[in-house]
């Protein structure tokens, strides 16, 4: 699994995170599908990174793995 993502039980239901931070693999993978052009995402988000992004597409090209020990290629 990508370091990036994160999983806590305590922390948005337990649903993937970016990097123990409350915002949601799934946040952002919307704002890309509303085609919202990442520079965009970035200065909405300053403390997210060009990599946060690219490891929530990776996120989901694996197939939205529910384990933390589950291992993206």
């Amino acid at each position: 699994m990508n370091e990036r993502i994160t999983f806590n039980p305590n922390q948005c239901g337990g649903r993937p995170c970016i990097r123990g931070m409350r915002i949601r693999v799934k946040d952002v993978l919307d704002l890309q599908a509303a085609k919202v052009p990442e520079s965009e995402i970035l200065e909405d988000y300053p403390y997210l990174e060009q990599d946060d992004i690219a490891a929530c597409l990776e996120y989901a090209a694996a197939g939205f793995p529910t384990s933390p020990n589950t291992r993206i290629p």
